[in-house]
């Protein structure tokens, strides 16, 4: 295995690994986005339309990349984001990701539809760690879970708000994807092709919502749709005091995830976040949304130094973080780049994952005159030429 990982050299390659080792609604699960899919393959392209503008003749034998995010130190500003049902990529599922964090020093984030528990991620990960949570329509749920990270040492909360409803993942309804996953005529060869995943997945730990099955009804142990579940526990019914009351019952660090518009990165600042994380759920929710790093610069002009801001969705290279600090935000999160790492060799994918973009980050840095991240500025970056005709007179590099 690690002979293999060690010919992967970036991002793509471990993507190429993890499809060749898992079936492929498993993998489907990780890689496919909404409807057309149109923003999924916009939040990572969208990086190429900014160049860098390098400094010169600037000392850059050693690099400062050490920041501060959620009040806790990292090693650099990328944090692991969020994702549910992890287990389905390795058995080792979230813990293997975390150790491997560890090993960087980054901050882990745990879903509310991970398959550990929170408490025993928190056991096993003494570093910087967050809790992704919902606002349930059971909101004495959601008050467990505030009194439960707490409990246990997260560091802080991250509310996602862009999932009133699941996005229409097509690639998921064709595989007929279900929790747990399942053996179907429509599948069932394809999980026969690939025993190192199947084997393991039928004879290991169970598929489980490992922090709500025991309160969520209808996830007593039957089968159903993704889809069903995802409608039946989300609420539509939220509004910005909802965020008010969150703030106030945690009181610490919370970050909302979801917020794409300046308007709303204000109200969010105004309803007690200290963090804005610009996300359109990975392209997973509403296709035709703009992808996170082109929002980058409206929101920090919108909320100046008021908030935090992490930009979620699209990063492959060590290059794209660089891109999106000088924008003006203060760190990236990756979901898929582990996850492939993961589902093509567990925590040692996971490390390799990491390893690759912390090496294009520095090496970024270097070439880019950069000898510290706190010294990344607008005037690093501008949108490629040929596309300068289309922002009708509107700089970013101010």
């Amino acid at each position: 295995m690690m002979g293999r990982l060690e010919r992967a050299f970036n991002i793509s390659d471990l993507r190429r690994l993890a499809r060749k080792r898992l079936p492929r609604p498993i993998f489907d699960y990780i890689d496919g986005g909404a409807d057309d899919e149109w923003t999924l393959k916009r939040n990572h392209d969208a990086f190429a339309d900014y160049e860098l503008l390098p400094d010169v003749l600037i000392d850059t034998s050693s690099i400062r990349s050490e920041t501060t995010l959620f009040g806790q130190k990292i090693a650099w500003p990328l944090i692991l984001s969020p994702t549910g049902l992890t287990r389905m990529f390795h058995d080792d599922a979230e813990l293997a990701v975390a150790r491997a964090a560890a090993r960087h020093g980054l901050m882990y984030s745990l879903s509310t539809l991970g398959t550990t528990r929170l408490e025993a991620l928190a056991e096993s990960f003494a570093g910087p760690k967050a809790f992704q949570i919902y606002i349930f329509k059971d909101r004495g749920l959601t008050a467990e879970f505030i009194g439960r990270c707490r409990e246990a040492g997260y560091h802080a909360l991250m509310l996602t708000v862009d999932t009133p409803v699941a996005g229409n993942r097509e690639r998921d309804r064709f595989n007929g994807l279900s929790i747990p996953p399942r053996l179907t005529l429509k599948s069932m060869l394809s999980f026969a092709m690939k025993p190192s995943w199947s084997l393991p997945a039928l004879t290991g730990n169970k598929f489980d919502f490992a922090n709500v099955s025991h309160k969520v009804d209808a996830l007593a142990g039957r089968q159903m749709s993704l889809f069903d579940y995802i409608g039946g526990q989300f609420d539509r019914t939220l509004t910005w005091r909802d965020v008010e009351w969150l703030a106030k019952e945690w009181n610490g660090p919370l970050s909302i995830k979801g917020v794409m518009a300046p308007q709303d990165a204000k109200h969010a600042i105004a309803s007690g976040a200290t963090s804005i994380m610009i996300s359109n759920h990975g392209g997973r929710q509403l296709d035709g949304a703009p992808a996170p790093v082109d929002q980058i610069a409206p929101i920090r002009d919108a909320i100046g130094d008021s908030g935090e801001i992490v930009c979620d969705g699209g990063i492959r290279r060590g290059s794209d973080v660089v891109k999106a600090l000088a924008l003006g935000a203060n760190a990236c999160s990756i979901g898929r780049p582990y996850l492939y790492g993961l589902a093509a060799g567990g925590e040692a994918g996971v490390h390799r994952a990491l390893g690759l973009l912390h090496e294009e980050f520095e090496r970024t840095m270097v070439l880019a005159g950069v000898n510290d991240v706190a010294k990344l500025e607008r005037r690093h970056i501008r949108m490629r030429s040929w596309l300068s005709w289309a922002e009708d007179g509107v700089v970013i590099g101010k």
